[in-house]
């Protein structure tokens, strides 16, 4: 699929600069095709500008734009789109990647133009995502699925209330696995090994197990490890003594639900 116009990304903090970075990567959007707005530099900004994308042109440079990717806080999006909405093209799609706000909000807030929500996390900077894709309309869907499925695992939800979820597992999920590496290493100087260490062996085994899991079903990886009676299944029934951790991975997903919620509101 070819875009037939400009990508205009507006706002270029963490995640819209790792979209960016991952755009230049797998080459989906070249960087004469990408308008930035920013109202201030980025280092992914000014990389893109380097290598021919525009940074804040006039706003007439919006009228022959195929795509708007909404990338800047939930808070603000209103007074983002605001000066914007005048310039822009009949067949112009709405891709949001804000968290929590919904497509009636955006439909009410900026007009009838087809919106597609798009859910990456930052791994896309690498072209090692996960993007979790909705839309009411097939060829904004189309769409978004093209600008991230070459930089992330690409996820069609079938509607858009399953949103907040996905967010809160794929979206918030990377620093989950982080939290818990650091309690890992930490349980591992609390049993003797000095703090380097257990460092290096948390983190390493954290990128092993990702880099060993392929798409084998979850219990087959436990059962190759956990052998009954080890110590590895000692230490998973000490971990889900009486559901705990299940029932603390449900209380933390359900959090992040609810601020999703929140912040859209």
């Amino acid at each position: 699929m070819t875009v037939p116009g400009p990508v205009v990304l507006v706002g270029c903090g963490r995640l819209g600069s790792a979209i960016l970075e991952g755009w230049l990567l797998t080459d989906t959007v070249a960087a004469q095709d990408l308008i930035i707005l920013s109202p201030s530099e980025k280092p992914a900004a000014e990389a893109a500008r380097a290598r021919g994308a525009r940074i804040n042109p006039p706003l007439e440079a919006l009228t022959e734009a195929a795509v708007i990717v909404l990338a800047v806080k939930p808070a603000i999006w209103r007074a983002a789109m605001a000066p914007l909405t005048p310039f822009l093209n009949d067949q112009a799609v709405i891709l949001s990647v804000m968290a929590g706000v919904t497509a009636p909000s955006l439909a009410e807030g900026i007009g009838g133009w087809p919106i597609v929500r798009v859910m990456p996390t930052t791994g896309v900077s690498r072209g090692r995502g996960v993007a979790s894709v909705w839309s009411a309309d097939p060829r904004a869907e189309t769409l978004g699925r093209h600008l991230f499925a070459a930089m992330a695992e690409t996820v069609v939800l079938t509607d858009e209330a399953l949103m907040d979820a996905a967010t809160a597992v794929a979206g918030s999920g990377a620093a989950y696995f982080y939290a818990f590496t650091e309690a890992l290493a930490r349980a591992g100087q609390a049993a003797g090994l000095d703090a380097t260490t257990a460092d290096i062996l948390a983190r390493t085994t954290l990128r092993s197990a990702a880099d060993s899991m392929g798409d084998d079903a979850l219990d087959a990886l436990i059962g190759r490890i956990a052998s009954p009676g080890g110590s590895t299944r000692a230490g998973l029934d000490a971990l889900d003594r009486d559901g705990r951790l299940q029932t603390t991975l449900d209380e933390t997903v359900a959090a992040a639900v609810r601020r999703n919620r929140e912040m859209g509101a």
